[in-house]
């Protein structure tokens, strides 16, 4: 939908403006041998992996997926195993996919700028791009070339083989981002035409499905908040004697010491019969306790 095309698109956009900023204010690289490889993969890999958990945490989908699986509830009301398989496999790619926009991005973008990539791979540059003594050891030759990011740290003889090596190191960097853009948009092409092939519904008929249930969620949101809060009314009304909001409140309840504490402290979702929960600990107490108590008449003197 129109919604999923322009959230990926403001995702991907704000990745490429926090790499950039990350990468100006952040990276810098050691220039030192053993040293490159580890920084540069991990400003390469590390933020792209948080980013996909971000993504991930970020779905209602994956909530949706996760959530009261473990309850004795869901094995009652899943018969066919292999159809709920079929589905949380559906979900799960549908969730990855939206998940990977942004380290994907990241990836793509930190590629084609080249920095990271020529940071991680300058000590293992192939020997005939470095214009030097064939008689230096590999360690001093790996030694050398760590230091070719870091171009103060370069002699003034290998300046010409320092620039050979950060283009080469740039273009495989920039060809291997390159092909990543065209893998993963080939392969979204592709998953969406493979859906639509295997689709039971016709375009106009999916478009109409798709409609409802967006539309369908957004009523459902409305109710719940409205059912939520009509429910919770009941049981605040019970504690205080009124309704918050009520222009004419004749009276007013006075808790109790022992009540207030009824309601205070930290509580779990309570299960008090087969079918139904205490959702909190005020909820609990409008369902144990008579309305008996002190009120005070609001009209009086105090």
């Amino acid at each position: 939908g129109k919604e999923v095309v322009i959230a990926n698109a403001i995702i991907a956009i704000l990745t490429i403006g926090g790499q950039q900023l990350f990468s100006f204010f952040t990276f810098s690289c050691p220039c030192h041998i053993g040293q490159n490889l580890i920084y540069g993969l991990a400003f390469l890999g590390v933020p792209a992996l948080i980013l996909l958990v971000v993504g991930y945490a970020l779905n209602n989908q994956t909530w949706r997926l996760v959530t009261g699986k473990r309850s004795p509830l869901e094995e009652e009301t899943t018969p066919n195993r292999l159809l709920q398989c079929k589905l949380i496999c559906f979900v799960l790619c549908s969730i990855t996919g939206r998940a990977l926009v942004a380290p994907v991005t990241w990836l793509a973008v930190t590629l084609i700028n080249g920095s990271y990539y020529v940071c991680a791979m300058s000590e293992y540059v192939s020997v005939h791009y470095y214009g030097a003594d064939p008689n230096v050891t590999a360690s001093e030759r790996r030694r050398i070339l760590a230091t070719f990011p870091c171009s103060q740290l370069v002699p003034p003889e290998l300046t010409q083989a320092r620039d050979e090596v950060i283009l080469l190191l740039r273009y495989q960097s920039q060809v291997a981002g390159w092909l990543l853009i065209a893998v993963v948009v080939i392969t979204v092409f592709l998953s969406y035409c493979l859906a639509s092939c295997f689709s039971p519904l016709s375009f106009l008929h999916f478009r109409y499905w798709s409609s409802y249930v967006h539309n369908e969620q957004e009523l459902f949101d409305e109710a719940t908040d409205q059912h939520s809060r009509l429910y919770a009314l009941q049981h605040v009304r019970k504690f205080f004697g009124f309704v918050p909001g009520s222009e004419n409140v004749k009276e007013i309840r006075i808790p109790s010491l022992r009540e207030w504490q009824a309601i205070s402290g930290l509580a779990f979702l309570k299960r008090v019969d087969e079918e139904h929960y205490d959702y909190s600990l005020l909820h609990d107490w409008a369902l144990k306790e008579s309305v008996n108590g002190k009120y005070l008449k609001t009209d009086e003197d105090p």
